[in-house]
């Protein structure tokens, strides 16, 4: 990780926005993302008692990507109908891999979703990562190409971004968005993905 270049980032974007992400800027922003109404809305829709009815589930999994300003207005369409043709069975293995990205074996419910969308050609990062992100933001991270690319250029993170996403390079890019969030002020990082909006509009 490149200390000094993330330090260089901090500089320039407290010289912009004074106070981080409190500045009256990035709260009007941050009001268009709507992340706390959307974290509040997956902390409710996919706790582990609303796991019982599947359908509910996979609705609510369908309206949060909807509303996410982070996937694109390509990805969403496509996603919501795939959900409304994927057979019994492939509901079944989706909602095991949501419970277990969320409350049980993470790394199995990671695969397990990228091996189902995978058969419907929608493995992409956004699509992987959203619910996770959402639904534990202090966590969890939110992974755009176009943004992990440049801080994994940018930072020297000992990286190498794939598209078809995997457990590994998840895990890694987890650790290291948390390591750099330990090296800035608490300021620039009310939660992950905002930490990463930070770096993008810095970096790029």
């Amino acid at each position: 990780m490149n200390l000094r270049a993330l330090k260089a980032a901090e500089k320039e974007f407290l010289k912009m926005y004074p106070g981080g992400f409190k500045h009256p800027e990035m709260v009007e922003i941050g009001k268009k993302h709507k992340m706390d109404k959307l974290t509040e809305f997956a902390k409710t829709s996919f706790s582990k008692s609303q796991f019982d009815d599947e359908e509910e589930v996979l609705s609510n999994v369908t309206k949060l990507i909807a509303r996410s300003t982070m996937v694109s207005m390509f990805e969403k369409p496509k996603f919501r109908d795939l959900i409304k043709t994927l057979s019994n069975k492939s509901k079944e293995t989706l909602v095991e891999a949501y419970y277990e990205i969320l409350h049980g074996k993470e790394k199995y419910g990671f695969e397990l979703l990228v091996s189902e969308l995978r058969k419907h050609k929608l493995a992409k990062w956004p699509l992987v990562t959203a619910v996770q992100a959402y639904h534990k933001p202090q966590k969890e991270v939110f992974i755009k190409p176009t943004t992990t690319k440049l801080i994994i250029d940018h930072l020297d993170l000992d990286l190498k971004y794939q598209p078809l996403p995997t457990w590994d390079f998840y895990k890694e890019y987890r650790k290291d968005i948390k390591l750099m969030k330990s090296k800035v002020g608490k300021s620039l990082s009310p939660n992950n993905p905002a930490f990463c909006g930070f770096l993008m509009m810095t970096l790029g």
